[in-house]
């Protein structure tokens, strides 16, 4: 991993923490204290991809970024600004499957399903309509989560404004649970 500095047109792309405190130490301007260079060591050894910013006087700062480019000219077009797959974003991935698939499962019985969503309401003094959030919760017989959503939004729109909002069912504002084959 690569440490790009910059402080206004001076910049370097350098491979270790030493080199990056040696550019440091050659700008005048910028005062080289045990904290930044423990803080600095910190940085390069965290998990952390987002730029960093040191305060140098009022208003200026220097900037550091990691980086997998081996070259300025590969920093500069964008290339390996982080390594190839992002944990996170896996992470994130293989949640959002988790959720579809419990969604998705099918277990037939008695489900219990809340909903949050924006109902339209009439106010009484303005006569004018409003969005208010509701929380809906309701048992059901369903075969899945999802069939237990489409359930609880079919009930609604029957009996609400027809411009109120539904969540998604794979949203965080949908939560079931399975409470049995039998009520």
């Amino acid at each position: 991993m690569n440490l790009y500095l910059r402080y206004f047109d001076k910049e370097t792309l350098v491979s270790n923490v030493d080199e990056a405190l040696d550019f440091l130490r050659s700008i005048d301007e910028i005062r080289v204290t045990p904290e930044l260079e423990a803080d600095l060591r910190d940085y390069a050894q965290s998990d952390v991809f987002f730029p960093k910013r040191y305060k140098v006087r009022s208003h200026i700062y220097f900037i550091i970024i990691k980086t997998a480019a081996e070259t300025m000219l590969d920093f500069k077009q964008k290339k390996a600004l982080r390594p190839a797959p992002n944990q996170a974003v896996a992470d994130r991935r293989s949640m959002n499957e988790m959720v579809v698939n419990r969604l998705t499962e099918e277990k037939a019985g008695w489900y219990e399903g809340e909903l949050s969503f924006k109902r339209v309401v009439m106010i009484p003094t303005t006569g004018k309509h409003e969005y208010r959030d509701t929380t809906f919760v309701a048992r059901c017989k369903a075969t899945s989560g999802q069939d237990c959503y489409n359930r609880i939004v079919e009930h609604l729109r029957e009996r609400v404004d027809y411009r109120s909002q539904f969540p998604s069912a794979k949203g965080k504002n949908f939560n079931f649970k399975y409470l049995g084959r039998w009520k």
